[in-house]
Order: C-alpha cells, then structure tokens, then sequence
C-alpha cells in the first residue's frame, strides 16, 4: 500500500471537532494542551464546545483544522493504525497544505501552528478590508467557467472535483456573475456564505504579509512527496514550498490536479485526516474507484 494523507480546508470545521480525540489519545491531548501554550489563548476550547461563530472565524479555523488534522495523524500512530513506512504521501486543501507540511516534516507542530495561525489573521485581515465573495458553479467544464469569469472581472478559486468550481472576486461582481449565468449557459451557480474572497486578488495584501512573515522560517525538505495547490504537483525543495504557500494565498486551488497526481504518482489509498468527510466526497466525485477513508474522531480511529 501506497498511503496519502489528505487534509482538510477552511469551510470543514464543526464545534465538538476533536473532543473525543483529546478525551481518549494521549498523543492528540499533548498537541491540544500545547497549541493553548504557542497560540497564547485556548483553542481546544473554541473547537470543542463553541460558539459556532467564533469557531468559524478564519482566524480560528485555520489553526484550528491544522490541531485536528495532526492530532489524528498521531492518534493513529499512537494505535499503531498507520503501516510502518507510511504515508507516501500528503496534500491539503488549501489550509490543510500547511498541515501537509507539518505531517511531512517541513516544519515542526509549533511552528506550523504558528505559520496556520498568522495565516488565518492576515486572510481574516484582508477580508474585513475588502467587500469580497464566492459562488460554486457546478456542472460546467472549466473553459466555460473561465469565460464567466473574465467577462465579470472575477477569478477562479477552487478546482474541488469534476463538475465542481468555485469563484472569487468583488461581491458585487460575484453576484453579477451568479445572475448573468443562466443566460450564458451555466445552469447551477450557488453563492457560498464565506467572509471574503479567498484565492483572489483581494488577498494580494495578505500575501504580501504573509511572505514577510516566512521569510526568516527555515523549512526543510519534506520525508515523502507532498502536492501544492498551485501547480497540482509534487514539490519537495524547501524554498519551491515556502513560495508555494505564499503564491496559494492568492491563486487557484487545483485540488482535482493535486488527487490526479497523487494517484498517478503510485497513492493506492487516501486517508482524509478532518471534520466532515468533505475531502472524500470531493475524490469520490472526481474517480469513484479511489480507496478513500474518512477519520474525524477517536471513534473512527479504532473502526
């Protein structure tokens, strides 16, 4: 077996995420009992009993899947779950490329953490500065969604899955898009309850930031192939991946891209290490002969 670690994004957090990992696996706990120690304020807290409203902040979210998604990393390892020489590889969903980083190496808990942390601030930042959105086109080829958006001035977001594309831009251009589809030939166009417009220009000042802020960070060279978003292929050297997740901020997530060449790459099963199952429907959706399992709590663990 050729394992993948898939890692979750922004929009997977859901309140109680977790608990049972810090109530059962002693691994998980030390890494939430930790992240109150880096982040300076409790987060296992906000993920484990709410408000739903402050859970979904982007500047919580961030750090908060990261937590989540190594704490079930180690829990499995901890049970002896995880094959030894494994996994081969990793990605992540937008945030969750950061946590692929941490699961290979590239940078140790804390400071990932860090890294997810001022992240999340400066996306929330750039969002509360903008009047941005983001719609879900589904069912169309990506030429046509690419015509969409350069006739309303607006940019491509989210490569998920076959049929499912997300856009980004001004608000009142996403909405002009939203309305215009019809007639343009695009049946299923579904504006998404988000606090901006993630992987688009809006964002060009927290890349800015952000590149600032990792420049001093030494990042390693990964134990095994992980995939950024912005190209779909595998990247290793440490500086290719510190400009990656500066460029992701602001450029298309091409998670389909990414899946493809994890399997093409010799990946015989993919773990989604998150909240949600989103991930697995997302592979399920794009080559339903994929091995695919979901872990998102300490239940799941030892099925």
């Amino acid at each position: 077996m050729a394992l993948a670690f898939l890692f979750a994004g922004q929009g997977a957090q859901k309140v109680g995420m977790g608990k049972s990992l810090y109530e059962q696996s002693p691994a998980a706990r030390a890494l939430y009992d930790e992240s109150g120690r880096v982040l300076g304020w409790d987060l296992k807290q906000v993920c484990f009993e709410g408000p739903e409203a402050e859970l979904t902040q982007t500047k919580v979210c961030q750090p908060a899947l990261f937590v989540h998604g190594l704490a079930l990393q180690a829990a499995l390892r901890e049970m002896g779950k995880i094959p030894a020489g494994e996994p081969s590889y990793a990605l992540g969903l937008s945030l969750g490329e950061v946590t692929a980083c941490a699961a290979a190496g590239v940078f140790d808990f804390a400071t990932g953490l860090k890294v997810v942390a001022e992240r999340g601030r400066l996306m929330q930042q750039a969002c509360e500065q903008t009047t941005g959105g983001m719609a879900a086109v589904i069912g169309e080829e990506r030429a046509k969604v690419r015509e969409l958006c350069a006739e309303f001035d607006i940019e491509l977001a989210n490569f998920n899955a076959p049929g499912q594309i997300i856009i980004s831009g001004e608000k009142t251009k996403v909405a002009a898009a939203v309305a215009a589809a019809k007639d343009r030939g695009i049946k299923r166009v579904m504006p998404l309850n988000v606090a901006g417009a993630y992987h688009s220009r809006l964002m060009e000042p927290a890349r800015a930031a952000f590149a600032a802020f990792l420049e001093p960070i030494a990042f390693r060279a990964p134990n095994f192939p992980i995939f950024t978003n912005t190209t779909g292929q595998a990247i290793q050297d440490p500086a290719a991946i510190k400009a990656a997740l500066v460029r992701q901020v602001v450029s298309p997530v091409l998670w389909e891209d990414c899946m493809r060449a994890a399997a093409a790459a010799g990946a015989t099963e993919f773990w989604e290490l998150g909240p949600g199952g989103v991930l697995n429907g997302l592979a399920r959706r794009t080559e339903k002969a994929w091995a695919v399992k979901s872990f998102a709590e300490f239940n799941d663990l030892a099925a």
